[in-house]
């Protein structure tokens, strides 16, 4: 069984390619989103807090968590563990 893949910038999952975000010669980018990369560049120029203030609405609304305070608490350990915001 494949391992889900999610977005190394704001985790959201990326099961089918249309979700992937593009480099810059156009080709897919297999570790970021299309609405956090796009022509090889990232599209928010954010810190790690402020992508989570971000995701917290959307993944309530998607049903993830189930309220802000869970969210948040999740993000804040499970984000730092992705490309983008690993230290």
């Amino acid at each position: 069984m494949e391992s889900q893949r999610y977005c190394q910038c704001c985790a959201m999952p990326m099961p089918t390619d249309d979700l992937l975000g593009t480099n810059q010669d156009g080709t897919k980018n297999q570790d970021y989103c299309v609405y956090c990369f796009k022509d090889g560049s990232f599209t928010a120029d954010c810190t790690m807090e402020e992508m989570i203030e971000y995701c917290v609405p959307h993944a309530i609304e998607a049903g993830v968590y189930p309220d802000v305070k869970a969210a948040k608490a999740s993000m804040m350990e499970f984000f730092p563990t992705l490309k983008r915001w690993k230290k």
